[in-house]
């Protein structure tokens, strides 16, 4: 089965609101990790230190996906780091997206 996977690379303290906006939007889940690397900023450390990133990945149907990266996008894009990108998935348990 095909869905979308939304992932987004952003800010650790934008976590809650992040979480907020994809169950509100009706995601089935996702999935949260640390995230670190080097980019047009600069590098961005993980772990206790501040400014930390996360990664936060959705699978889910294609309007869904689009749906919250465009209120991600009015929200947070002018006032924090953020990456979003989406990809194209086959789940093998799609009931469970």
């Amino acid at each position: 089965m095909h869905r979308k996977l939304l992932t987004v690379i952003t800010e650790e303290a934008l976590e809650r609101p992040l979480i907020k906006i994809i169950n509100e939007a009706g995601a089935r889940g996702y999935t949260v990790t640390e995230a670190w690397g080097s980019g047009r900023r600069g590098a961005r450390a993980a772990g206790i230190e501040q400014g930390a990133n996360i990664r936060v990945e959705v699978i889910c149907e294609e309007d869904m996906a689009w749906q919250i990266a465009e209120i991600l996008h009015q929200r947070y894009f002018k006032d924090f780091a953020m990456v979003l990108y989406l990809s194209d998935v086959q789940v093998i348990r799609g009931e469970k997206f």
